[in-house]
């Protein structure tokens, strides 16, 4: 136990950013080339980490700097800037 709370206070005293997860299901995507795509659109954004996409479950999850956020709206724009249809958004 006593281990649990020196670990816990020196992550929190180290600074270190906790990235949260975004996932968006994502109608179209087939190949590489879609997942390059929505790769370049996303990570210019401010405050995106990461992107894990899937093709075979069909989703982009977005992780964010611990105090970074994305709208519901600009995710959308992203995703049909790319030439994808968003079919969902899980916070």
């Amino acid at each position: 136990m006593r281990f649990l709370m020196i670990a816990t206070a020196v992550f929190f005293l180290s600074g270190t950013a906790i990235a949260k997860d975004i996932t968006v299901n994502v109608n179209g995507m087939v190949c590489d080339f879609c997942a390059q795509s929505l790769e370049k659109v996303f990570l210019k954004e401010d405050g995106v980490q990461n992107l894990d996409i899937s093709l075979k479950n069909k989703t982009v999850v977005i992780q964010l700097d611990d105090d970074a956020d994305i709208s519901d709206e600009k995710i959308n724009e992203l995703i049909e800037w790319a030439g994808y249809e968003t079919a969902g958004i899980i916070r």
